[in-house]
Protein backbone atom coordinates (compact mmCIF):
# COMPACT_ATOMS: atom_id res chain seq x y z
CA UNK A 1 0.00 0.00 0.00
CA UNK A 2 2.75 2.24 0.90
CA UNK A 3 5.51 1.43 -1.98
CA UNK A 4 3.69 1.08 -5.53
CA UNK A 5 5.33 -0.35 -8.71
CA UNK A 6 7.36 -0.02 -9.84
CA UNK A 7 9.43 -0.86 -6.87
CA UNK A 8 9.19 -4.75 -7.23
CA UNK A 9 9.44 -4.60 -10.74
CA UNK A 10 13.35 -3.08 -10.28
CA UNK A 11 14.12 -5.41 -7.37
CA UNK A 12 13.13 -8.56 -9.29
CA UNK A 13 15.04 -7.43 -11.99
CA UNK A 14 17.91 -7.06 -10.35
CA UNK A 15 17.95 -10.78 -8.25
CA UNK A 16 16.94 -12.40 -11.84
CA UNK A 17 19.95 -10.41 -13.91
CA UNK A 18 22.06 -11.11 -10.43
CA UNK A 19 21.22 -14.84 -10.60
CA UNK A 20 21.54 -14.85 -13.97
CA UNK A 21 24.88 -13.25 -14.61
CA UNK A 22 26.57 -15.20 -11.15
CA UNK A 23 27.09 -11.76 -9.29
CA UNK A 24 27.47 -11.97 -6.05
CA UNK A 25 25.37 -10.35 -3.21
CA UNK A 26 26.75 -8.23 -0.38
CA UNK A 27 27.67 -10.35 2.43
CA UNK A 28 27.64 -8.10 5.56
CA UNK A 29 29.79 -10.40 7.50
CA UNK A 30 32.37 -10.06 5.23
CA UNK A 31 31.70 -7.30 3.80
CA UNK A 32 32.40 -8.96 0.00
CA UNK A 33 29.84 -8.95 -2.93
CA UNK A 34 28.68 -6.75 -6.02
CA UNK A 35 25.11 -6.67 -5.42
CA UNK A 36 24.65 -4.40 -2.19
CA UNK A 37 21.25 -2.21 -2.29
CA UNK A 38 18.53 -0.16 -4.23
CA UNK A 39 16.95 3.34 -3.06
CA UNK A 40 13.74 4.20 -4.29
CA UNK A 41 11.88 7.25 -4.67
CA UNK A 42 8.53 6.96 -6.33
CA UNK A 43 6.58 10.40 -6.71
CA UNK A 44 3.23 11.55 -7.19
CA UNK A 45 4.11 12.97 -10.30
CA UNK A 46 4.66 9.94 -11.70
CA UNK A 47 8.32 10.04 -11.85
CA UNK A 48 10.78 7.38 -10.38
CA UNK A 49 14.45 7.18 -9.52
CA UNK A 50 16.61 4.03 -8.63
CA UNK A 51 19.59 4.31 -7.12
CA UNK A 52 21.79 0.45 -7.43
CA UNK A 53 24.46 0.62 -4.98
CA UNK A 54 27.23 -1.87 -5.45
CA UNK A 55 30.26 -3.65 -3.45
CA UNK A 56 32.57 -3.59 -6.18
CA UNK A 57 34.01 -0.89 -8.44
CA UNK A 58 33.78 -2.49 -11.60
CA UNK A 59 32.67 -0.35 -14.64
CA UNK A 60 32.24 -3.09 -17.68
CA UNK A 61 29.83 -4.90 -14.96
CA UNK A 62 28.01 -2.11 -13.78
CA UNK A 63 27.43 -0.53 -16.94
CA UNK A 64 26.15 -3.61 -18.40
CA UNK A 65 24.02 -4.53 -15.47
CA UNK A 66 22.46 -0.93 -15.26
CA UNK A 67 21.72 -0.86 -18.84
CA UNK A 68 19.53 -3.90 -18.81
CA UNK A 69 17.84 -2.62 -16.00
CA UNK A 70 17.09 0.45 -17.96
CA UNK A 71 15.84 -1.65 -20.54
CA UNK A 72 13.84 -4.01 -18.25
CA UNK A 73 11.86 -1.35 -16.23
CA UNK A 74 11.49 1.42 -18.43
CA UNK A 75 9.02 2.96 -16.07
CA UNK A 76 11.92 4.49 -14.12
CA UNK A 77 12.44 8.08 -15.10
CA UNK A 78 16.14 7.97 -13.80
CA UNK A 79 18.83 5.47 -13.04
CA UNK A 80 21.66 6.11 -10.78
CA UNK A 81 24.19 3.92 -9.30
CA UNK A 82 26.85 4.11 -6.54
CA UNK A 83 29.79 2.46 -5.61
CA UNK A 84 30.04 1.72 -1.94
CA UNK A 85 33.24 -0.02 -1.08
CA UNK A 86 33.11 0.88 2.76
CA UNK A 87 31.97 -0.87 5.65
CA UNK A 88 28.65 0.64 6.16
CA UNK A 89 25.84 1.48 4.09
CA UNK A 90 25.79 4.99 4.57
CA UNK A 91 25.83 6.95 1.61
CA UNK A 92 27.79 9.97 2.94
CA UNK A 93 30.95 10.45 1.03
CA UNK A 94 29.77 8.40 -1.52
CA UNK A 95 29.31 9.86 -5.25
CA UNK A 96 26.00 9.44 -7.16
CA UNK A 97 26.79 8.82 -11.46
CA UNK A 98 23.79 9.42 -13.33
CA UNK A 99 23.24 6.34 -15.46
CA UNK A 100 19.69 7.44 -17.60
CA UNK A 101 17.61 10.53 -17.05
CA UNK A 102 17.71 13.82 -14.99
CA UNK A 103 19.81 12.25 -11.71
CA UNK A 104 16.80 13.52 -9.46
CA UNK A 105 13.29 13.63 -9.70
CA UNK A 106 10.69 16.59 -9.31
CA UNK A 107 8.07 15.23 -6.32
CA UNK A 108 4.77 18.14 -5.34
CA UNK A 109 3.46 18.81 -1.57
CA UNK A 110 -0.18 20.01 -1.23
CA UNK A 111 -0.63 22.82 0.89
CA UNK A 112 -4.05 23.72 -0.34
CA UNK A 113 -6.37 25.05 -2.92
CA UNK A 114 -3.56 26.89 -5.29
CA UNK A 115 -0.71 26.30 -3.05
CA UNK A 116 1.30 23.25 -4.86
CA UNK A 117 4.87 23.32 -4.25
CA UNK A 118 7.41 21.11 -6.21
CA UNK A 119 10.90 19.77 -4.71
CA UNK A 120 13.55 17.69 -6.11
CA UNK A 121 15.06 15.29 -4.71
CA UNK A 122 18.11 13.61 -5.81
CA UNK A 123 19.84 10.46 -4.37
CA UNK A 124 21.55 11.79 -1.39
CA UNK A 125 18.34 14.52 -0.63
CA UNK A 126 16.53 13.99 2.51
CA UNK A 127 12.96 14.25 1.50
CA UNK A 128 9.91 12.39 3.81
CA UNK A 129 9.48 8.78 2.45
CA UNK A 130 5.25 9.13 2.00
CA UNK A 131 4.42 11.79 0.19
CA UNK A 132 1.07 12.10 1.11
CA UNK A 133 1.93 11.62 4.69
CA UNK A 134 4.07 14.01 4.64
CA UNK A 135 1.69 16.79 3.86
CA UNK A 136 -0.67 15.80 6.74
CA UNK A 137 2.16 16.51 8.57
CA UNK A 138 3.17 19.37 7.58
CA UNK A 139 -0.30 20.81 7.62
CA UNK A 140 -0.34 20.06 11.21
CA UNK A 141 2.56 21.74 11.71
CA UNK A 142 1.33 24.60 9.91
CA UNK A 143 -1.75 24.61 11.85
CA UNK A 144 0.48 24.25 15.40
CA UNK A 145 2.43 27.63 14.43
CA UNK A 146 -1.27 30.01 13.76
CA UNK A 147 0.45 32.17 11.17
CA UNK A 148 -0.91 35.00 9.69
CA UNK A 149 1.16 35.67 6.91
CA UNK A 150 3.67 38.50 8.84
CA UNK A 151 5.84 36.53 11.00
CA UNK A 152 9.83 35.54 10.19
CA UNK A 153 9.94 31.35 10.62
CA UNK A 154 13.02 29.94 11.47
CA UNK A 155 12.92 26.44 9.90
CA UNK A 156 15.71 24.71 12.11
CA UNK A 157 17.23 21.70 10.66
CA UNK A 158 15.55 22.79 7.40
CA UNK A 159 16.88 19.38 5.40
CA UNK A 160 15.71 20.32 1.38
CA UNK A 161 13.53 23.21 2.69
CA UNK A 162 10.36 21.35 2.24
CA UNK A 163 8.62 22.93 5.79
CA UNK A 164 9.86 26.08 5.09
CA UNK A 165 8.56 26.19 1.46
CA UNK A 166 5.53 24.41 2.45
CA UNK A 167 4.25 27.26 5.26
CA UNK A 168 6.10 30.02 3.29
CA UNK A 169 2.58 31.19 1.90
CA UNK A 170 1.24 32.21 5.38
CA UNK A 171 4.59 33.71 6.43
CA UNK A 172 6.09 37.23 6.47
CA UNK A 173 9.45 35.57 6.01
CA UNK A 174 11.57 31.84 6.42
CA UNK A 175 14.87 31.46 7.37
CA UNK A 176 16.04 27.71 7.15
CA UNK A 177 19.03 26.20 8.59
CA UNK A 178 21.19 23.13 8.33
CA UNK A 179 24.41 21.68 8.78
CA UNK A 180 24.34 19.78 5.96
CA UNK A 181 25.70 21.90 2.88
CA UNK A 182 24.14 19.88 -0.14
CA UNK A 183 21.03 20.00 1.71
CA UNK A 184 20.63 23.78 1.55
CA UNK A 185 21.43 23.82 -1.92
CA UNK A 186 18.66 21.85 -2.41
CA UNK A 187 16.66 23.97 -0.29
CA UNK A 188 18.00 27.15 -2.40
CA UNK A 189 17.41 25.67 -5.59
CA UNK A 190 13.60 24.07 -4.13
CA UNK A 191 13.11 27.64 -3.31
CA UNK A 192 14.02 29.17 -6.65
CA UNK A 193 11.45 26.20 -8.20
CA UNK A 194 8.52 27.58 -6.79
CA UNK A 195 9.59 30.91 -7.17
CA UNK A 196 10.14 32.20 -3.84
CA UNK A 197 11.65 35.61 -3.00
CA UNK A 198 11.02 35.61 0.90
CA UNK A 199 13.25 32.53 2.01
CA UNK A 200 16.64 32.61 2.98
CA UNK A 201 18.46 29.24 3.51
CA UNK A 202 21.89 28.92 5.50
CA UNK A 203 24.27 26.11 6.38
CA UNK A 204 25.96 25.73 9.24
CA UNK A 205 24.80 25.03 13.17
CA UNK A 206 22.39 27.19 14.56
CA UNK A 207 24.38 27.66 18.03
CA UNK A 208 27.00 29.37 15.74
CA UNK A 209 25.16 31.15 13.03
CA UNK A 210 22.23 32.39 15.37
CA UNK A 211 23.95 35.21 16.48
CA UNK A 212 22.89 39.42 17.38
CA UNK A 213 24.35 40.24 13.94
CA UNK A 214 22.26 37.39 12.58
CA UNK A 215 19.29 38.55 14.03
CA UNK A 216 19.74 41.88 13.17
CA UNK A 217 20.53 40.91 9.26
CA UNK A 218 17.38 38.46 9.07
CA UNK A 219 15.34 39.66 12.37
CA UNK A 220 14.23 37.33 15.52
CA UNK A 221 11.91 34.75 14.73
CA UNK A 222 8.25 34.97 15.65
CA UNK A 223 8.01 30.84 14.54
CA UNK A 224 10.51 28.52 15.50
CA UNK A 225 9.91 25.59 13.89
CA UNK A 226 12.45 22.55 14.57
CA UNK A 227 12.36 19.46 12.82
CA UNK A 228 15.54 17.39 14.63
CA UNK A 229 16.85 13.77 13.32
CA UNK A 230 16.13 11.15 15.51
CA UNK A 231 18.71 11.96 18.25
CA UNK A 232 17.15 14.72 18.52
CA UNK A 233 18.28 18.15 19.70
CA UNK A 234 21.63 19.19 21.46
CA UNK A 235 21.22 20.56 24.60
CA UNK A 236 23.34 23.92 23.28
CA UNK A 237 20.89 24.27 20.81
CA UNK A 238 17.77 23.77 23.27
CA UNK A 239 19.01 26.76 25.83
CA UNK A 240 19.82 28.72 22.20
CA UNK A 241 15.97 28.22 21.20
CA UNK A 242 14.68 29.69 24.77
CA UNK A 243 17.48 32.25 24.33
CA UNK A 244 16.17 33.26 20.79
CA UNK A 245 12.44 33.57 22.82
CA UNK A 246 10.27 33.07 19.85
CA UNK A 247 6.52 33.32 21.44
CA UNK A 248 5.68 30.04 19.42
CA UNK A 249 8.26 26.69 18.63
CA UNK A 250 6.84 23.73 16.91
CA UNK A 251 8.41 20.67 17.94
CA UNK A 252 8.38 17.74 15.06
CA UNK A 253 9.48 15.13 16.14
CA UNK A 254 11.15 12.12 14.36
CA UNK A 255 9.61 9.96 16.86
Amino acid sequence: YLQPEPSNNVREAIREYAIANQLSFYNVRHHTGFIRNVQLRVCTTGEAMANVIVGEDDPETISAMMKHLQEAVPAVTTWVYMVNTKKNDSLYGLIPVTFSGNGYVIEKLSAGPGEEFQFKIGPKSFFQTNTKQAEQLYRVTMEFAELTGKETVYDLYCGTGSIGIFVSKHAGKIIGVDVIEEAIEDARENASLNNLDKTAFFAGDVIDICDDDFFTAHGRPDVIITDPPRAGMHEKLVKKIVDMAAPTVVYVSCN
